[in-house]
């Protein structure tokens, strides 16, 4: 009997191959994240096969094997693949993950969580939906997909979380130190919203009350930005706008809301 062949030579890669610009340490901030936050770790863990796919690796796969890493953390027997539709980019499996050519039809693999990173952004905002869709057709009827943005060193990050319902929420995290007040952010919002930063869209509208919080937080200035940051948010929480709380101390400066708060007119 022929043995059947790996599901990435079953199918059709789906999808255009990008710059695939990465670097060592990157997706640190999302990483983080995934680490710690409820519903992605609440699901890896309960998931029955705990395979994740990092989707558009880029040029080198150092970040596929951070992921994997930092996933090891939350569950020890995850199965990291990292996905790339350019057959060149393809790598022999090393450290526990595996390489293999694949779009956003996820090479036939059924996974419980899909990052793809700096994937979308070099698409046209008109096909964000059926990427989307085609991803979130792939996944475990509880699976997740992170789509998120970040600048060449990963000091600037922002993702949008769904399930198969939709999206689910929108986070920017960003290095303390480096950036000057959040709206700096808004140059690596994901393709789905960035060019809807403009007046009169809820995106810029949380922007913007979002700098007139840290501005009016100035004064905690000497005390360094993550307490600057802490009160900022606390402010527009005071607003009305429902930023999700962290108890843990954060590394990052990370503002979190649903996706309603955002989502485009």
């Amino acid at each position: 009997m022929a043995r059947r062949p790996p599901p990435h030579q079953l199918t059709k890669p789906v999808g255009a191959i990008t710059r695939g610009t990465t670097g060592v340490n990157r997706l640190r901030r999302s990483d983080r994240w995934l680490m710690h936050d409820q519903l992605v770790t609440a699901r890896l863990c309960a998931a029955a096969d705990p395979l994740v796919v990092d989707l558009g690796y880029g040029a080198s796969p150092w970040t596929t094997l951070e992921l994997a890493a930092r996933l090891r953390t939350v569950r020890p027997d995850v199965r990291v693949v990292g996905l790339e539709i350019d057959p060149d980019r393809v790598v022999p499996g090393r450290d526990g993950v595996s390489f293999a050519r694949g779009g956003f039809e996820l090479a036939g693999l059924r996974p419980v969580l899909v990052r793809a990173f700096n994937v979308l952004r070099q698409y046209p905002e008109a096909a964000v939906p059926e990427a989307w869709s085609t991803i979130l057709s792939g996944l475990t009827p509880d699976g997740l997909l992170v789509d998120g943005t970040c600048d060449e060193l990963g000091r600037r990050c922002a993702w949008i979380l769904l399930d198969r319902a939709g999206p689910r929420s929108l986070t920017m995290a960003w290095d303390p130190f480096t950036v000057e007040q959040p709206s700096d952010i808004a140059e690596r919002l994901p393709k789905a919203l960035i060019h809807h930063n403009i007046p009169g869209e809820p995106i810029h509208t949380l922007l913007t009350a979002a700098d007139r919080a840290w501005a009016h937080a100035a004064p905690l200035a000497p005390f360094g930005p993550r307490v600057r940051w802490r009160a900022a948010a606390e402010s527009l929480r005071r607003e009305g706008f429902p930023l999700r709380s962290y108890r843990r101390r954060m590394r990052d400066c990370v503002l979190s809301v649903p996706w309603a708060t955002v989502a485009p007119r």
